[in-house]
């Protein structure tokens, strides 16, 4: 039995690590602007676009990965100071209907370069080799991804709890107006946010398509879709909430995948049955779930109104 579900859990994990990632992007834009930036799993697609053209042009890939880790937070610096910047006094609504419109406009640009045609993910060297752990075989990317995974997160609450500038972020997404009443730097607050938050997802986008190899225009909805329900299922503006769901999510989501599987070699279904067909449909089950019974998530605070 534990044969037939270590593989499962083993993906489960490692698909976790990508979807937190992508989710810290998701629980830090919203823990300071109070916005869900709708964009933000297309910047992860696009990130594997770059990595694809940067390779095939002839870029070695030893070259490839920091320059797409820095163009991915480049153009999050520029989504934020073009499409959220001039809006910053607007109504709420009109920040989002504004995310959504980069979301379609990169979506659409890469549509445009690709001609919709499907892109191979380069084979980068060392992690996308398979290796066999008790048993079960896989690629180096699975073992490198919760590891990595950790590793960032711990790196992020440190800067977020002892440097000026997580001081300040702090400060922001407790009372955006007071902060700035005592000189903060509120664009550079959020523009650095926007960056840290691509900055992974650019990481999160080399784990991904190193497992999943193809890459078009809508490669980034999915998981950012995923990522954005781990951050809720956390309490979003919670990076360690954020953390936990995306786990959750990606275990729960790979064993499903597996359960036909998993129940006929235990002997308790006659046949195949279908069930990983209900993978995604899990995912946004639980989001529904979780609204309903605790709005705020497993790690977020109440929010009370000051009368």
């Amino acid at each position: 039995m534990w044969s037939t579900v270590f593989p499962y859990l083993l993906s489960g994990i490692s698909v976790g690590g990508q979807y937190a990632l992508i989710a810290i992007g998701y629980t830090m834009v919203y823990g300071i602007l109070r916005l869900i930036n709708f964009a933000h799993g297309d910047v992860f697609m696009v990130a594997g676009i770059l990595m694809v053209y940067m390779a095939a042009s002839g870029v070695p890939l030893w070259l490839c990965l920091p320059l797409v880790l820095v163009l991915t937070a480049v153009i999050g610096f520029v989504i934020e100071r073009v499409a959220y910047k001039p809006l910053r006094a607007a109504p709420r609504m009109s920040v989002m209907i504004s995310a959504i419109g980069v979301s379609y406009t990169l979506q659409n640009l890469v549509l445009y370069i690709t001609g919709g045609l499907n892109q191979i993910y380069p084979t980068i060297p060392w992690i996308s080799d398979n290796v066999t752990i008790l048993g079960a075989s896989t690629k180096m990317v699975t073992i490198i991804t919760p590891i990595l995974t950790l590793v960032l997160v711990v790196a992020l609450v440190w800067l977020i709890n002892h440097t000026k500038i997580g001081m300040a972020m702090r400060a922001v997404s407790r009372d955006f107006e007071t902060s700035q009443l005592m000189g903060i730097k509120i664009n550079r607050v959020i523009s650095t946010t926007f960056v840290i938050g691509t900055f992974l997802a650019g990481v999160a986008s080399v784990l991904y398509f190193t497992n999943y190899t193809t890459v078009i225009q809508t490669s980034g909805a999915m998981p950012g879709l995923k990522a954005f329900v781990a951050a809720v299922f956390g309490g979003i503006g919670s990076i360690p909430g954020a953390v936990v769901g995306a786990f959750i999510i990606g275990i729960a989501e790979n064993l499903i995948k597996g359960l036909d599987i998993i129940l006929f070699k235990a002997g308790l279904i006659p046949g195949p049955m279908g069930l990983a067909t209900f993978s995604d449909a899990f995912t946004f089950a639980l989001l529904i779930i979780i609204l309903a019974v605790k709005p705020t998530g497993l790690f977020g605070e109440k929010i009370t109104d000051k009368v």
